[in-house]
């Protein structure tokens, strides 16, 4: 891929989360958040860090790294979405949280400086982008001499999801089954290819371990809400108008299949967390 095509890419990347600034992780379904205070948990920031968190989103591991390392360290926040920027730069000061700072940078090539912080952070991230172990090499000559990461990308899920999302493919473009954007081939389909590509970026020390997260739903309406309210929506904006009540009517027939005696839905996605070291 030229540079042209991966920054008309990487423009369509941030349209799509523009698009959903607004509702993102907001839609009263758990997930963004519980996933990336997880990854924070295990990269164990400490009082005084300096920390980055590359393509924050509206802030949910920003947020947990600015009080992990407190009034003497300091987060930096980036993300290419303008309106996720703005969207967490507020949701952070209404938090009351004063060290931390975001801004709109491509978190394929940050222009930020060089051995500047001790912890680098991507939640669910470096698969939407373009060249990936690229961008893992950039992230690198951020960090300090033994500086860490920390990355979470997709592993396993139960099959009704698998289903469920297979639904959408036969009415979609087929740029949009790229592995790096859907995050479940590639380098992305297991842990070894995750921490090869981590390896190959120059990484030491590298070691994975997964965390299971339930997405509980009511009904299919809920679940179709959800699912335009993050990345997922580049697929319904794929998908003919007229195709939409098909798509929904499809995917809430496989989501019965998981609705249990409590009438709840209930889904399961393992994500994969993998920690590395800067030499």
């Amino acid at each position: 891929m030229d540079l042209t095509e991966q920054a008309a890419r990487s423009a369509r990347v941030a349209a799509v989360f523009d698009q959903v600034a607004d509702v993102y992780d907001t839609v009263g379904v758990p997930w963004f958040t519980p996933i990336a205070q997880e990854l924070v948990r295990l990269a164990s920031p400490v009082s005084g860090e300096r920390a980055l968190d590359v393509g924050c989103g509206r802030g949910a591991a920003t947020a947990a790294l600015a009080r992990a390392v407190g009034p003497g360290g300091h987060v930096q926040g980036i993300d290419l979405s303008p309106r996720m920027v703005e969207a967490c730069a507020a949701d952070i000061a209404g938090l009351g949280l004063s060290n931390v700072d975001v801004q709109v940078l491509d978190a394929s090539s940050p222009s930020l400086p060089a051995a500047a912080y001790d912890l680098v952070i991507s939640s669910l991230v470096v698969f939407f982008l373009p060249d990936p172990l690229a961008a893992l090499v950039a992230w690198r000559r951020l960090l300090a001499p033994g500086g860490r990461l920390a990355i979470s990308t997709f592993a396993g899920r139960d099959q009704v999801w698998e289903t469920v999302d297979a639904t959408f493919r036969p009415y979609l473009p087929a740029g949009l089954l790229d592995a790096r954007t859907t995050g479940a081939a590639g380098p992305f389909s297991s842990d070894t290819g995750v921490e090869e590509l981590i390896v190959a970026a120059g990484y030491t020390g590298v070691r994975t371990t997964h965390f299971d997260i339930e997405v509980t739903f009511t009904d299919v309406d809920q679940w179709y809400t959800f699912s335009r309210s993050h990345g997922q929506r580049a697929m319904w904006d794929a998908i003919a108008s007229t195709d939409h009540d098909t798509v929904k009517a499809i995917a809430g027939d496989h989501l019965e299949r998981a609705r249990g005696t409590d009438g709840q839905i209930r889904l399961h996605q393992q994500v994969r967390n993998t920690l590395a070291l800067s030499p």
